[in-house]
């Protein structure tokens, strides 16, 4: 019941309220420790990678960003900030594999899902390009397949996962890799959307 006080019995207003900021005050003190183990273990790493986006962005590179599900989402808002910051932040040239419904369908249909965002950096990628992979379990088919095809060719591999990483943290080839400690798939996008937000800040001081 969500709203117990609407019913006979029901813990009332005032008890429901207090619930509900406890509640969310557990969450923001979750999500503010979860971030500080975060910058902890990989602080130096994420200015490390971001350095090496800002290299890369220099010489001409592309950001290619995928995901699944609402890790495609986070995909295309990080695309859009890289692509479309506004201020007098400077434009990336970024693109979410996700974003063309027809691309993925054929590709899901005549080959298989597994290949959906592999075979566009097959077709698009070249070296200096950056694979940006999102993911909370780090166990995706589809998404450990186009990280081995990026380091293939060339590009900067970068993955996002949450707990020890699944099976992206045994991918060859990749360059970063940034887990976050947390069995909540929630806590983890929150904790992802920080670091992609940190990477872009980070890329855009470098440059």
């Amino acid at each position: 019941m969500l709203y117990p006080f609407l019913y006979a019995g029901g813990s009332g207003l005032d008890t429901l309220l207090e619930d509900v900021r406890r509640s969310t005050a557990d969450k923001a003190n979750e999500i503010v420790r979860l971030r500080e183990a975060v910058l902890a273990e990989y602080g130096d790493e994420i200015a490390a990678c971001a350095a090496r986006m800002a290299d890369a962005f220099r010489s001409g590179g592309r950001l290619f960003a995928f995901g699944n599900g609402t890790g495609a989402a986070d995909a295309q808002a990080v695309a859009a900030l890289f692509l479309d910051p506004g201020g007098s932040a400077r434009p990336l040239p970024a693109l979410a594999l996700a974003g063309d419904a027809a691309v993925v369908t054929a590709l899901s249909d005549d080959i298989g899902f597994e290949v959906v965002y592999a075979r566009q950096l097959a077709a698009f990628g070249r070296p200096g390009d950056i694979a940006l992979a999102l993911s909370t379990s780090g166990d995706s088919d589809n998404l450990i397949a186009a990280l081995r095809e990026a380091s293939r060719r060339g590009m900067t591999a970068v993955g996002l996962a949450g707990r020890t990483g699944g099976r992206m943290a045994e991918t060859p080839g990749l360059n970063h890799l940034f887990a976050v400690p947390s069995s909540s798939v929630h806590r983890i996008q929150e904790a992802q959307t920080t670091i992609c937000h940190a990477l872009w800040e980070l890329t855009q001081e470098a440059l």
